[in-house]
């Protein structure tokens, strides 16, 4: 005898309450976990393994929402201790699976309610490898994403508000993500296990930082040189900056469109390297420093994001895996002859390093504080404190 079919119970179908709308308007469905509400911005895809907590929370990724390769993102939960900003500047998350119960002796809230707590919008549950597809294949979209608890959502309301965002190119969010207050940096070292964050108390260089969107695990690692920091706005008049009686200049990494933030960035920094100061910059501050020196940036179709990206050195012929997050370039065309080429990307050839070929300056365009990411590039610190040394025995001399 043929058993009669079940009969489905709609109380038990799972609702979607997690939607992202694109600007071509295809739609991707899922559950919506974090802050209910909707926020729109640049859809990207990171490829990392791990750091999902200093990734989310790293000022680079102002306007831009994060769809995670790595399906299982959250089942270490969040610490009190990981954090790259004081604010969380990222405007949604994306995961494939649903988020476990927290498994790490660090953790301390489950990562949906750190979620929450920080007023992000996220979804899980949705198709991340076709949405990398999709990205991969046409570059990064504008996209929204709404959670909403009713799982009912305004399409029309979604797909305008995406199509209305003018997108990340002439956006200048440096501004806006930067210090409002200038202070010095509270010393604290990377984070080592059973020590935590120890505190520097040898400070002997003094580097002011301009921060673009500043990672507090560069600070550490200037803490770790023995480096005093004082980190100042963006907008700091050189004047002000060197009344400050730096041994050496760092550019911070950030988010937007470097063309637009050099608007001001680019009179602060020629008036820098008149003085022969050391400069170090990485990420944003390395295509400002570019532009700076008479070189062009422009926006990539996709952008680095990841902790596994190849890079050749080309000054000392070797390769090194970096971690890196930008989606604009330094481009090679007309760049002007006193700026020698240091690194490549071996995915794309890109730019991903320069120096001035007659003054202590020079930059990267990944992140050597590996802050998720590996150690392979924290050298680059070593010749920047390098710099600041010869410099100061040329003034005493």
């Amino acid at each position: 005898m043929n058993k009669k079919p079940k009969k489905t119970n709609s109380k038990n179908l799972q609702i979607n309450t997690g939607i992202l709308v694109l600007e071509n308007k295809r739609i991707f469905k899922g559950i919506g976990i974090g802050y209910q509400g909707e926020a729109t911005g640049e859809v990207c895809f990171n490829t990392s393994l791990t750091g999902y907590q200093e990734i989310i929370s790293d000022p680079s990724y102002a306007g831009q929402i994060i769809n995670f390769t790595f399906p299982h993102i959250g089942n270490v939960g969040t610490n009190k201790e990981d954090y790259e900003s004081d604010k969380i500047w990222t405007k949604g998350v994306v995961f494939n699976s649903e988020i476990t119960s927290p498994s790490n002796y660090r953790s301390f809230l489950h990562l949906d309610a750190w979620l929450k707590k920080n007023k992000i919008v996220g979804i899980t549950g949705l198709d991340t490898r076709s949405l990398t597809n999709f990205i991969r294949d046409k570059g990064a979209p504008n996209g929204t994403i709404a959670y909403s608890n009713t799982g009912k959502f305004n399409i029309s309301k979604l797909t305008n508000s995406t199509i209305k965002w003018s997108g990340l190119k002439n956006l200048d969010l440096a501004e806006k993500v930067t210090t409002q207050k200038n202070y010095i940096w509270k010393g604290l070292k990377t984070w080592k296990k059973e020590i935590g964050y120890k505190k520097n108390t040898n400070n002997s260089f003094h580097v002011v930082a301009i921060d673009y969107g500043i990672k507090k695990n560069i600070l550490r690692y200037f803490s770790d040189f023995n480096c005093k920091v004082t980190v100042v706005s963006c907008t700091t008049s050189a004047e002000k900056i060197l009344a400050l009686k730096p041994n050496g200049i760092f550019l911070s990494n950030g988010p937007g469109d470097p063309a637009a933030t050099g608007r001001y960035a680019i009179k602060i920094i020629k008036d820098l390297i008149k003085k022969n100061l050391p400069i170090f910059g990485i990420c944003l501050g390395h295509q400002i420093l570019a532009l700076t020196l008479g070189g062009k940036t422009k926006k990539m179709k996709l952008g680095h994001r990841g902790a596994n990206h190849p890079v050749k050195n080309l000054i000392y012929d070797n390769v090194e895996i970096t971690s890196q997050n930008h989606g604009f370039e330094v481009i090679k065309e007309n760049l002007p002859k006193n700026i020698e080429i240091t690194h490549k990307s071996l995915f794309d050839n890109s730019i991903e390093g320069i120096r001035l070929k007659n003054k202590p300056v020079f930059s990267v365009q990944y992140h050597p504080e590996s802050n998720p990411g590996p150690q392979d590039s924290v050298y680059l610190f070593q010749e920047f404190i390098n710099n600041m040394k010869k410099n100061a025995k040329k003034k005493r001399s």
